[in-house]
């Protein structure tokens, strides 16, 4: 009995914790990537999509953009096609560009909002063709079919966001002429953050954050500045496909959004952990001005 009374204080204290945070970010904006290695777990990822249904429901706007890699990689696989990458970017000709979108948003999208729906609350799927949502360039006619963004409609987020739903997006463009690309998951939610003034973003992966030593968990870094990530770029210390991830990070931060986040996704109720606790967790990159020197 002793046991049980303490455990309902602990939860009472957690509450009470949240309630300033919840205060603060109620009728906010916040984007939020999941995708990649850190959806691997069902069980963690229905986790994920009830901290983002807890957020619509306490007031805040979420939306969520989302990749599909490793789900593209075995369908490529099973049709017996050998998927490619330059400097961490999809190598992406005609049937691969027509299998991600099947996979992107079909499959995966669909499955997110489904279980969304199912946990109360209103989810929507879109992709970037959907209303001209995300409009893109070709990037680089070596990589094919990847798409450099041009333009986000805002408007038809803001009435989504701002209504009773939640937006859940797949990184798939479009041009004017209805060419499909496929645009980088962590580039789109940036692009998006920026287009909706979002109040922060939140960047999902299956690492804890940004490490001042990849090879070492306990380099995690908490807290950085853009030039000081510039600069990890810059000297070798994040590679692959980190960097699309921290450059989008930069840019978030250059266009307007506040702070910018990059969480363990494959760690169950971590954007709750982030967004309602006095510690948080993972890194939270900055504007120069915001450390103290």
């Amino acid at each position: 009995m002793k046991n049980a009374f303490k455990s309902t204080i602990e939860r009472a204290n957690i509450i009470c914790e949240a309630l300033p945070y919840i205060r603060k970010y109620s009728g906010k904006t916040l984007v939020i990537k999941y995708g990649g290695n850190a959806m691997n777990d069902e069980a963690v990822t229905t986790t994920i999509l009830q901290d983002i249904a807890a957020l619509k429901i306490v007031g805040v706007n979420p939306i969520l953009v989302h990749g599909g890699g490793p789900e593209i990689n075995k369908m490529l696989s099973r049709l017996g096609i050998e998927a490619q990458f330059k400097n961490g970017m999809r190598v992406t000709d005609k049937e691969t560009m027509e299998i991600a979108q099947m996979i992107l948003c079909g499959k995966i999208n669909k499955n997110i909002v489904g279980e969304l729906n199912s946990m109360g609350v209103k989810a929507i799927g879109l992709c970037g063709k959907d209303s001209q949502l995300i409009k893109a360039e070709n990037l680089d006619p070596e990589l094919g079919y990847v798409g450099k963004i041009t333009e986000i409609n805002a408007k038809l987020l803001e009435i989504l966001a701002k209504d009773e739903f939640i937006p859940v997006i797949a990184s798939i463009a479009t041009d004017e002429v209805g060419n499909s690309y496929n645009v980088n998951a962590d580039v789109a939610a940036a692009a998006i953050g920026a287009a909706m003034h979002a109040e922060k973003l939140l960047f999902l992966s299956d690492i804890d954050g940004i490490m001042a030593n990849k090879d070492k968990a306990e380099s995690l870094i908490d807290r950085i500045t853009v030039s000081g990530l510039r600069k990890m770029i810059n000297d070798g210390s994040i590679t692959g496909g980190m960097v699309p991830k921290a450059n989008s990070c930069i840019d978030a931060i250059e266009r307007g959004i506040n702070s910018v986040f990059v969480l363990n996704g494959t760690l169950p109720h971590s954007i709750l952990l982030e967004l309602f606790t006095d510690s948080g967790v993972g890194t939270m990159i900055e504007k120069d001005n915001d450390l103290p020197v």
